[in-house]
Order: structure tokens, then sequence, then C-alpha cells
């Protein structure tokens, strides 16, 4: 028997990057999955690919900071299969930018993104988790949730702010019977990242920051997710598991 055979998750961001390789890592595993992303077709193509392998799979289309739409998606998973027992927190945007480059309405945005929709999907999933008496959210967050990066200000300040809300969750959710903790990647070379990466000195730069000397792939990150959801996960909580090649060690 696989270590997540008849559970049911939701993950945000499913569409491509870590989001994907999580919903194939947990379909591996014997979870049902709802795909949730704002891209219709990469979401669909997700839910496909898991359905092809035998997994039940269903792709919803969402706003992820938008509170209704949530609450819809978060339901037709339930409707689809019944019960709901992880939440997986992985719809993100990058922005470069100090505080002097950046408009108003980016960091709006980052801070809707990866912030506020932690904020509305926990809140959406959360009767279904304590429901199932083993409720889990994992929350994706950064390294540079940990350790600041310069010309990223939006950004670090909505990973902090997601390392801190998953501390905070932790506390209130414990006595109802849900974890909830957070992965903090390194460099992962995904098509989020693919654009800032293809400059050389940005690309060494990351390289230099990373004492393993390389970036990450989805998959590498994927298997924390499987960990923190499954059994062997269940006297953890609050915990912010960096996963980033020694970055935040150095």
């Amino acid at each position: 028997m696989n270590s997540l055979e008849g559970r049911v998750a939701v993950v945000t961001g499913g569409a491509s990057g870590i989001g994907r390789a999580v919903c194939e890592a947990f379909a591996a595993e014997g979870c049902a999955v709802g795909v949730l992303d704002k891209n219709e077709q990469g979401s669909r193509e997700t839910a496909e690919r898991l359905a092809a392998s035998g997994t039940r799979a269903i792709a919803m289309t969402v706003d992820v900071t938008v509170g209704d739409q949530v609450e819809r998606a978060i339901e037709g998973v339930v409707g689809q299969f019944g019960q709901l027992d992880i939440l997986v927190n992985d719809a993100g945007i990058g922005q470069l930018g100090t505080v002097e480059e950046l408009s108003e309405d980016e960091w709006d945005r980052v801070m809707a993104v990866n912030v506020k929709s932690i904020y509305l999907c926990s809140r959406a999933a959360m009767p279904y988790l304590v429901k199932s008496r083993a409720g889990r959210i994992i929350n994706i967050a950064s390294v540079t949730g940990l350790v600041a990066s310069a010309g990223r200000a939006a950004y670090c300040a909505s990973k902090g702010g997601a390392v801190m809300l998953t501390k905070a969750m932790a506390l209130d959710c414990a006595p109802k019977g849900v974890t909830v903790n957070a992965i903090c990647p390194g460099v992962v070379e995904t098509a989020m990242t693919a654009e800032s990466l293809r400059d050389r000195e940005t690309r060494q730069e990351k390289l230099d920051k990373t004492p393993l000397g390389r970036l990450a792939v989805p998959e590498e990150i994927a298997p924390a997710a499987v960990f923190l959801a499954g059994s062997g996960a269940e006297f953890v909580t609050g915990a912010c598991l960096a996963v980033d090649g020694g970055w935040s060690a150095d």
C-alpha cells in the first residue's frame, strides 16, 4: 500500500513546475489530486497526465487571490472525491525590483498571490481538513523567506510572510489535529525562473550561493511534500524545511 493511498489532495499552482511535480509525486503514492491553477490548459494537462497513470484527478481553473473562486474550487474537489486531506499551497509568482523600483500594483500582486492565497485556500479547506482527522497544509515558501536576496524586495517579503504565516497557522491548527508546514526551496529550474536564469551572471550568482554547486529541478522538491503529507510527519508542525542545496546554511 502506498503512503497516501485513499487520501485526497488539492495542489495550487499545479499546472507546471513544482506544483505539477508534487501532483505527480502524490499520485505515485496513491493520492487523488485536485489540480488548481489559473492556467486552464496547464492544469488540464496535469490532470490528464495523472489520469493516464490511473490516478483520480480533476482540474479546476481558479484565481487563488479571489475568495469565492477558491471556495468553489475546493467545494468542487470535495464534491468529486468526497473528502479533502491535504492542501499544498504552491501558487506563486516572482518579481524583481527594489522598493524604489516596484510599482504599487506589482507589490500588491506579489503579496496577493504569494501570501493572501495561502490564507484564502487554507480558510476554504479547513473544515474538510479538520473532518479528515489527519489534515495537512503544506506551503511552498522559498529560501528567500529565510535569507534575503538583493533586488527582490516584494518576493522576499512575501516568502518571509509565508514562513511566518505557516508558523502562526501551525499554532492555531494544532488543537484541531491539522499540521501546517512549509518547504523552502532554493533556486529551481522552472518556467517561472527560466527568463532570469538565461542571464549568465544571474545563473552564476545563484550557483555561487548554493554549496552543492547546482540548481534544483522540481522533482527534487516534491519528495519533501510527500514526507510532510505522510504518516512519518504526524508529529511535525510549524517546520520550515529548506530544500535549497545548502544556501540557507552558508
